[in-house]
């Protein structure tokens, strides 16, 4: 998963400015609809290598509105698929039995998603559960912009405040720390999901 978001971004990089933000668009809409690129970690690598050519402000909301674009595409991809492709009533169920055992059953799981990941296809979940597709597009906004507007903004802080190299090291270590405790919650959450649904009766 890192190795294609290390080749996306550097078969873009050439492009300078714009093909990282054609970068950040790809990963996160990879990380949307098929499986997970860990864009945590290449958003950060691209902030921090544009530090040398623009401003830390312009260059921080110009790949936020990338991420929001990025998403709201990749959520309304899923959304639109599922809604016109007849989803086999297995699944159906299956998705159902899911959304049971979720700590929040409604679109605000998109928000906790955020911090422990436990819902992937997103826009697949929204329109087989049948929720609010505006509100599943405010939470996923929402949410994408607190979470990668902090890392930006503790990012473009540690810059100011610290030496570039010691700045990147920084910056890098905490993106790895909000992945590992992100993957760490999810891993919990999954097994009490688990537990729980051995214990109901069948």
């Amino acid at each position: 998963m890192v190795d294609i978001g290390q080749e996306v971004y550097h078969f873009f990089s050439v492009l300078g400015p714009i093909g990282w933000l054609v970068a950040i668009f790809i990963l996160f809409y990879i990380d949307a609809i098929i499986f997970p690129t860990l864009p945590e970690l290449i958003t950060i690598v691209i902030f921090i290598a544009g530090l040398q050519t623009t401003s830390a402000w312009v260059h921080g909301l110009l790949i936020l509105a990338t991420i929001a674009i990025s998403e709201f595409a990749g959520l309304t991809t899923l959304y639109i698929i599922a809604k016109r492709v007849k989803v086999p009533k297995m699944i159906r169920r299956v998705v159902c039995q899911y959304q049971d055992f979720l700590i929040v059953k409604d679109e605000r799981i998109i928000l906790v998603n955020r911090i422990a990941p436990v819902l992937p296809f997103l826009g697949a979940f929204v329109a087989i559960l049948n929720w609010s597709f505006r509100k599943a597009v405010i939470y996923t906004l929402v949410g994408g912009m607190v979470k990668y507007g902090i890392i930006l903004l503790l990012s473009g802080w540690f810059f100011e405040l610290l030496s570039a190299g010691t700045a990147e090291l920084v910056t890098l270590i905490m993106v790895i720390g909000i992945l590992v405790a992100s993957f760490t919650l999810s891993i919990i959450r999954r097994r009490r999901m688990k537990t729980d649904n051995a214990n109901c009766p069948r």
